[in-house]
């Protein structure tokens, strides 16, 4: 017993639930009734377009790949929502093309990566410029708002309690992205790609199919938090969600996932998710500025890709000196052995 509890804390997610209680015991000691459920709610509202972003995130980065146009996605979607409401269009029908917009260009990045064999780096770079750009285009540089109450109520006011839609939508898409990830086919698949697609190929698995499926899982869900973003908000800007993907990749890698692919687990990322939101508002309490907090997080980035590597490196020296009986105990008389190893004839 104890000793899975200790094997437990050893792992990943026991280092990032350690952090957590660090930093919330901080934040405890600097402002009063800072656990309570409505302060913790209002936390999670702040940040959780983003949080429902790195659910699809994960996907990507384990199965070997990235995605970088996920935040420009997120102000393109808003933007064809905006612009849509203010030529006439009803707001579902707004709604619905943002969201198709979204699936069609996350099939598209899916397409060129898989099918084409392009780096999904560049593919992706170029939707980070190009995304970003359509949104300008619709919405230049004016604040387009006016939206119909019922839509800004979903971002703004709670449907039980303090509790928005856009929480309950990440709280379904966590639990479905959970089991889905580490209970299904579809999961075992995601990992198998990420370690190896080659590998795969040969195992008959369809590999364009599957990364094509979560590009377009990406880029729907990019867009669904663009929308609901827009909806917190009450005003679209051209600038909407900016910079937010250098957080979902922080937190997807803070969370565990190799860069690299093939390894990490949902479980880490829900954890880094609510870490990095504590330490964001810790920061605040602490009086640091927003761009010291975009260089901590920076710093978080390197950490998190390079401490997992290094601790892997360990574990695979521990386990090549444990099982190889030379590497862990020196001959009995070294003296000895080197009398015989010198004597002549």
């Amino acid at each position: 017993m104890a000793r899975d509890l200790v094997r437990r804390l050893w792992s990943w997610e026991g280092l990032l639930l350690i952090l957590l209680l660090v930093t919330l015991a901080y934040n405890v000691t600097r402002v009063t009734n800072f656990l309570t459920v409505s302060n913790q709610i209002n936390l999670f509202q702040l940040g959780i377009e983003k949080a429902i972003v790195i659910l699809a995130m994960a996907f990507v980065i384990i199965s070997g790949e990235i995605d970088l146009s996920v935040a420009s996605m997120m102000g393109l979607s808003a933007g064809v929502a905006a612009a849509l409401f203010e030529s006439g269009a009803p707001m579902p029908v707004a709604i619905l093309v943002a969201l198709g917009v979204g699936a069609g260009f996350g099939l598209l990045n899916g397409y060129f990566v898989a099918v084409v064999g392009l780096s999904s780096l560049a593919v992706t770079l170029a939707g980070y410029v190009g995304f970003r750009g359509l949104a300008r285009l619709l919405v230049q540089d004016r604040s387009v708002g006016g939206f119909p109450d019922w839509f800004t109520n979903l971002g703004q006011r709670g449907m039980v309690g303090p509790l928005t839609l856009s929480i309950f939508i990440f709280a379904i898409l966590a639990i479905v992205a959970t089991v889905t990830l580490h209970f299904s086919g579809f999961g075992r698949l995601t990992y198998v790609i990420g370690n190896s697609a080659a590998v795969a190929r040969f195992s008959g698995v369809s590999v364009a199919r599957t990364k094509m499926v979560i590009f377009t899982i990406s880029g729907l869900v990019s867009a669904l938090a663009g929308v609901l973003m827009a909806a917190r908000l009450g005003a679209v800007r051209a600038s909407t969600a900016e910079g937010f993907e250098l957080d979902i990749i922080t937190v997807v890698l803070l969370g565990g996932v190799s860069i690299f692919g093939g390894v990490g687990s949902m479980i880490g990322v829900l954890l880094s998710t609510y870490l990095v939101l504590n330490l964001r508002n810790g920061l605040v309490i602490a009086g640091i500025t927003g761009n010291t907090q975009t260089g901590i997080i920076g710093l978080l980035l390197i950490l998190s890709v390079l401490l997992p590597n290094l601790a892997g490196r360990v574990r695979e020296r521990l386990r090549r000196r444990q099982s190889d009986p030379s590497m862990r105990a020196p001959p009995a008389d070294l003296s000895e052995t080197a009398r015989s190893q010198t004597a002549p004839g």
